[in-house]
């Protein structure tokens, strides 16, 4: 049973507050040379190794799921997923304009940092979005066979991480690790299927008792 439907302004003022605590904990992330999962960690080894920036390969590899989205997840999905990728991007490449971390120590940035980017991640998939790529994987997994986004993520992450042991120092992967597993605990324990069953049903029977 699916929630109930957020208005425009709702969806559009949610965006933009999870892209700016994404794009903050990105920023603690690269600080101190950290890696993040999911696409966004694909982008961090994409810019690393390549000749363009974060922004730019981050919103290159979420291209081709918004094609899963458009066809599974609908037009409003894919809509607000191509929003929040895009406003990721630009905050992410433009923040340094308005924000600067000199020193940060790399527990806290990675504990900080995950916690920052879980619970944009969280707003997202609360407003049918996500940060594209593997995020609309894991949210199409989880609205049809019911498997946990978090644990679908952590998995993948953990893959992505590997990969990223063979460009970054060892430490910096460690301390990604920790990062990584902030991230999709806070999935895993607030993004569930059912877990907010009660607020639907209680809408809907607010919703009778006004007809």
């Amino acid at each position: 049973m699916p929630l109930p439907s957020h208005k425009i302004y709702e969806d559009a003022i949610a965006l933009m507050v999870a892209a700016l605590f994404v794009a903050i904990g990105l920023l603690f992330f690269k600080t101190v040379g950290l890696v993040t999962g999911g696409t966004s960690g694909l982008a961090l080894i994409g810019a690393y190794l390549g000749p363009v920036g974060f922004g730019v390969c981050f919103f290159l590899l979420n291209l081709p799921f918004y094609y899963l989205a458009w066809r599974q997840l609908g037009w409003r999905f894919t809509f607000n997923t191509f929003l929040a990728v895009s406003l990721v991007s630009v905050f992410t490449d433009y923040l340094h304009l308005a924000l600067s971390i000199e020193q940060v120590h790399p527990v806290f940035a990675a504990v900080a940092g995950g916690g920052l980017i879980g619970t944009g991640l969280l707003i997202l998939f609360r407003h049918q979005a996500s940060l594209g790529g593997l995020g609309i994987l894991a949210y199409y997994l989880q609205q049809k066979y019911k498997l946990r986004a978090g644990t679908f993520q952590l998995v993948v992450d953990c893959l992505i991480l590997a990969l990223a042991a063979l460009c970054f120092d060892l430490q910096a992967v460690f301390y990604s690790v920790l990062g990584a597993v902030v991230v999709n605990l806070l999935l895993t324990i607030n993004h569930r299927p059912g877990r907010y069953q009660a607020v639907v049903e209680m809408a809907q029977q607010a919703k009778l008792s006004q007809a």
